[in-house]
């Protein structure tokens, strides 16, 4: 990830073109739509993160807060970050039918997805997964990986 140093949502988006805050933009309204309670935006590593606070799980393998999605302008593209896609072969699988059903290429590492344009994503499959898994559900699946 290409990091900024911004202490806020807003001085990050305010460091970058015009161009490139408007599609973060819209992908971050989405995110925000659909995000489920209690994810706390704010920035993390850099960029924007929607985390669990560590007041409600703080043991994290890290000490950082338990990072559910994000959303960075990297140098050659944007990307969004679904962890909850990440070693859910369902929920893997229901972002590439997704995409494919949308006629959209889908450009993805194990949970990032690469972009140039909000329009290059099936925005709508995005938010479904993003809204399908509460906090006491990813903080469950957090424990679980941690045991193995």
């Amino acid at each position: 990830m290409v990091q900024s140093a911004a202490k806020t949502v807003a001085a990050y988006l305010a460091e970058l073109p015009a161009e490139r805050r408007a599609e973060l933009a819209r992908v971050r309204q989405v995110l925000r739509k659909r995000m489920p309670r209690g994810y706390q935006e704010g920035m993390g590593w850099g960029v924007i993160t929607w985390s669990v606070p560590l007041r409600i799980y703080p043991d994290t393998y890290n000490g950082q807060p338990l990072c559910y999605a994000a959303l960075a302008a990297q140098k050659n593209y944007l990307s969004v970050y679904v962890m909850c896609v990440y070693g859910d072969k369902g929920r893997a699988a229901r972002l590439r039918e997704g995409f494919k059903k949308a006629g959209k290429r889908l450009n993805m590492g194990k949970s990032c997805i690469r972009f140039q344009k909000a329009d290059d994503l099936a925005l709508d499959v995005i938010g479904e997964l993003i809204a399908g898994v509460p906090m006491d559900r990813y903080i469950a699946m957090a424990k679980a990986v941690r045991r193995k």
